[in-house]
């Protein structure tokens, strides 16, 4: 929790009065996250608040409640300050008032008031954590269980329609964030060696994130089996012929995160086997990058790196067919099961509490139930101002190939013989982090992250 503001008071008000005009009328409630018990009532959690209070309201303190009301134009805080006895506990701390005041509200009411100010007709966001769906339930009169659908579909449009769109104000703290990101991950890469154990890397990489005042924006992936996409276990020790893969980035204080990921060999140089695999990972990387442009759906992007990654593996004699069958029957998805990219802001995933097809799909484009392609979490048309990833990756999963195998599942496409060879290899991802520009994408981050292979090799030589 911080009094620190990134913005100015005149930011917050542009923000709300944005979005006054979008909703056009009605009230609408913005619950705080409160600390969560870690073991017990006093041991909490690290605080996190939620991101959209902090967009439109900038307070970074659980317990309090804002409503802004589009028919009168107002925003109403209620917050109460602390007494002598939390004084005692956590230092003194500036009023809520004054506090208020610096993100442009003028309106302050104390908590109890709070209740009384919700109305049954009151718009809210659905809830992702269970004591606001208790307290939304006891204040509107609605079962707990029917909560998330009730919530507003006119305020989780706004919401998204505005925070998906960076200002120049918050590209900058998203450009540190990256930047911190890639000091983290820079360092990872010339510590790498044999005999480590993953969670020194995950030390040293937390460290790097402390010394700048950051955190991690979620837990990290640092792996020998890249092969297991979201992989938090850190016990394994490195190994000359495994290929470590570390996907993690850093959250500001203002909650802007970063998100990258490198693969690369452990011992510091690639097999010809390695080597063939990542060239296909970061050509088709390459491919989804020079697509990128305002008006381009992120489904194309997805799309264009799925038929390099198909082609890319036929030159290995792993897959065979036509590529454009392939990819549009899914057959690609046995290396390639997840989506290329998401968006990114506030949130590592941004905005994805209020609906993963909320924000990456429109009227235009609905979700596949393809295998593969029912993970991509952005699909809808790219703007100006957008900020994705672009994380395309190849993966040998033993337990997925046995399965496919069985069944000979799109054996016209797939050389499981071939593919034996290949079951102890692990996974290669390649992400970085692009802001959507007129014409077409910039790179966030000032730090040159390698990722050619003669560059990683050179840094991990040093």
């Amino acid at each position: 929790m911080t009094t620190h503001f990134p913005f100015s008071a005149e930011t917050y008000r542009a923000r709300r009065t944005q979005f006054i005009n979008f909703v056009k009328s009605g009230k609408y409630l913005f619950l705080s996250n409160d600390e969560v018990a870690y073991n017990y009532t006093d041991n909490v959690f690290p605080y996190r608040q939620d991101s959209s209070f902090l967009y439109y309201f900038g307070l970074d303190f659980p317990g309090i409640y804002g409503i802004i009301d589009a028919d009168a134009g107002t925003t109403t805080l209620f917050a109460d300050d602390i007494d002598i006895n939390m004084v005692i506990w956590t230092g003194p701390m500036p009023s809520m008032k004054s506090l208020a005041e610096k993100v442009g509200i003028d309106m302050v009411l104390k908590v109890e008031a709070f209740e009384k100010s919700v109305s049954s007709d009151i718009h809210f966001l659905p809830p992702y954590r269970a004591v606001h769906s208790i307290l939304l339930s006891k204040m509107l009169g609605k079962d707990v269980h029917s909560i998330t659908e009730s919530a507003s579909k006119t305020m989780i449009k706004a919401i998204i329609a505005q925070r998906s769109i960076k200002s120049a104000e918050e590209l900058v703290l998203m450009n540190e964030a990256t930047t911190i990101s890639e000091t983290m991950h820079l360092a990872v890469m010339k510590a790498t060696k044999a005999g480590l154990k993953e969670y020194e890397l995950v030390a040293l990489a937390s460290k790097i994130a402390r010394e700048h005042g950051t955190v991690w924006s979620f837990p990290p992936i640092m792996t020998i089996n890249g092969q297991t996409l979201h992989n938090h276990g850190h016990h394994n020790e490195l190994t000359e012929d495994r290929i470590l893969l570390f996907d993690g980035g850093c959250e500001l204080p203002s909650g802007y995160a970063g998100d990258l990921t490198r693969a690369y060999p452990v011992s510091g140089k690639f097999t010809n086997k390695q080597k063939e695999v990542y060239e296909i990972v970061l050509g088709a990387q390459k491919t989804a990058i020079d697509l990128i442009k305002p008006g381009e759906a992120y489904l194309n992007c997805h799309l264009a790196s799925a038929h390099y990654i198909f082609d890319g593996l036929k030159q290995l004699g792993i897959t065979k067919g036509d590529s454009n069958e392939a990819v549009q029957v899914g057959a690609h998805a046995l290396f390639f099961p997840h989506g290329l990219g998401h968006m990114i802001g506030l949130d590592v995933h941004d905005l994805e509490n209020l609906g993963e097809d909320n924000v990456g799909y429109d009227e235009t484009f609905s979700r596949s139930k393809q295998f593969g392609l029912r993970s991509l979490r952005m699909a809808k048309k790219l703007e100006t101002g957008h900020v994705v990833t672009v994380e395309p990756g190849i993966y040998f999963i033993p337990e997925l190939i046995a399965l496919w195998k069985d069944e000979q599942k799109f054996s016209e496409f797939i050389n499981y013989q071939t593919l034996e060879s290949y079951l102890d290899f692990g996974g290669i991802r390649i992400e970085d982090d692009y802001a959507v520009v007129a014409g077409g994408s910039k790179k966030l981050g000032d730090v040159n992250l390698p990722k050619e292979i003669g560059d990683v090799e050179s840094v991990m030589s040093m």
